[in-house]
């Protein structure tokens, strides 16, 4: 049974959950180092980048691999270090705090590759995709160009003001909620405007979250950090 899912409630969500595994089976998903090398040997760009070998000046802060998240509960292992990127968005993401640098900001991330399993466990917990995406068609986050992050001031640390907090779900964390503070405004459209101007594409009812394009060009991944650690090292 999914995890703190009421018997009633789970009963209900059987006829959808049994849909969704019928979905989930049409899907391919990669789940071994060596099928996605295969891959990476016909389209480099299909690489996973860590991503501070990129960009070492990154602060992480990824809030999955602790209790401090919106299901209170350890969804990666907590001695989790890393995170990914395919390789294009990762060397976007580098561009994009360079240009930060200049203006005495940097990148704190919150999320980026997220394996499938970890999408199903979402999907049984919240089932709403406003908020987590389907397992059904997996996510930019399985295919590991999706990433969530914030602004920093470098010489401190401190996040800007962004007017929620990371999956916050609700309308206020909406790109298009209006009712907030100017300052507040233009951080979320600073943001915004030097993702997109590198070639990521905004969510809109989530202010942190930007995604690669053409996401049907690469393949849903199930590979666990451990692995693609021991991979790298």
């Amino acid at each position: 049974m999914p995890p703190r899912l009421p018997f009633l409630v789970f009963c209900l969500l059987q006829p959808c959950l049994s849909r969704i595994s019928i979905l989930q089976a049409q899907l391919t998903v990669c789940r071994s180092i060596q099928d996605l090398q295969k891959t990476v040997q016909k389209d480099e760009d299909q690489q996973l980048v860590e991503l501070k070998s990129v960009c070492p000046n990154l602060i992480y802060d990824l809030r999955y691999a602790s209790k401090n998240n919106f299901v209170r509960q350890n969804m990666y292992p907590a001695r989790t270090r890393t995170t990914y990127l395919r390789k294009q968005p990762a060397l976007a993401l580098k561009r994009v705090q360079e240009e930060l640098q200049s203006s005495g900001l940097g990148i704190k991330i919150w999320d980026a590759y997220r394996p499938y399993g970890v999408t199903v466990a979402f999907w049984e917990l919240i089932g709403d995709e406003r908020y987590v995406a389907n397992p059904a068609k997996g996510s930019g986050h399985n295919r590991g160009i999706a990433v969530d992050l914030t602004l920093i001031q470098t010489n401190d640390g401190t996040e800007l003001d962004m007017g929620t907090g990371f999956d916050h779900f609700s309308d206020t964390a909406h790109h298009q909620f209006r009712a907030l503070p100017v300052h507040i405004l233009n951080n979320r459209a600073l943001l915004r405007t030097i993702m997109e101007k590198h070639g990521f594409k905004a969510y809109e009812e989530e202010w942190w979250h930007y995604s690669w394009p053409d996401s049907i060009r690469y393949e849903i991944l199930d590979i666990p950090f451990a692995k693609l650690k021991k991979q790298r090292s």
